[in-house]
């Protein structure tokens, strides 16, 4: 960990294929401030820092005036900010240097079943971290739980954004019916269905999922799978492509790691053929 104080000087290099900042700044700590907070950043701003923040600062990590942190949003990219004063839920932070620009990250939709609240926070992080921009919950038949709490799930998605260093914070959609969302999505683009073995029907069986593009989607269904007559509903859509994700059956937690990693691989061999 870099020495605080007001000397500290840290030289930003990044990457250029993975765009994660490689130097000392890279172990600081890394807080989101969304937009319409932050605004137009430049060296200089000073900006008051929320309540939540200031709290996890000083009373967990108990850092004090002169420490940096990094602060980041999609539109300004990531900043090296000095903490000018802090004390209990109160304090102020001063842009210093840009450290990454903006970066847009493709989109990727994840529709999924609602699990438990344990497994549906799982699958919040784990999505967050694999790159899925906007989570798009269902009730299905075999759905047991009906509500989300919005607030809890939009800062599960906030630690892991500011933790994996993408830069967006992903959308968090209402839950809405299986019909309901077949019959809104988009034709023009993708959606990968995760479908359980031994079910008598056409499915890919990929090692990756190199024709997935920006906007495309992934669907895991509830415990047990979705029930023979959403299987049918959703096979009349002709932008449905039906993946098996192996000959072992999967938790569906599990199902939507497996199908993200697959998707994220085809996404960034499309970016790399692209440039």
């Amino acid at each position: 960990m870099p020495q605080s104080g007001n000397h500290l000087h840290l030289s930003a290099q990044t990457d250029p294929v993975t765009m994660v900042v490689t130097d000392a700044s890279a172990h600081l700590p890394r807080l989101y401030n969304a937009p319409e907070i932050l605004g137009d950043a430049h060296t200089g701003l000073t900006l008051q820092i929320a309540p939540d923040q200031a709290r996890y600062l000083g009373t967990v990590l108990r850092k004090k005036a002169g420490d940096h942190v990094r602060i980041f949003n999609a539109n300004s990219g990531e900043w090296l900010a000095r903490i000018t004063e802090i004390r209990k839920d109160k304090g102020f932070f001063e842009l210093e240097r840009q450290l990454r620009a903006p970066t847009q990250q493709p989109a990727l939709v994840l529709a999924f079943a609602l699990l438990k609240r344990d497994a549906t926070d799982l699958v919040l992080r784990m999505g967050t971290e694999l790159g899925v921009t906007h989570f798009m919950p269902l009730i299905t038949e075999r759905t047991n739980t009906h509500r989300i709490n919005p607030d809890r799930l939009h800062a599960i998605a906030t630690e892991a954004t500011e933790q994996c260093e993408r830069f967006d914070v992903p959308q968090i959609e209402s839950p809405q019916s299986f019909t309901d969302f077949l019959a809104s999505w988009p034709q023009e683009h993708r959606l990968f269905a995760a479908i359980e073995r031994g079910e008598d029907r056409a499915i890919h069986t990929p090692s990756l999922l190199p024709d997935a593009h920006a906007g495309d989607g992934f669907l895991v269904g509830p415990e047990g799978g979705l029930s023979d007559r959403e299987c049918q509903m959703m096979l009349k859509y002709s932008c449905i492509t039906p993946i098996s994700l192996g000959p072992l059956v999967l938790r569906a937690d599990t199902a939507v790691a497996a199908g993200l990693a697959l998707i994220g691989c085809g996404l960034r061999s499309a970016a790399v053929l692209s440039q």
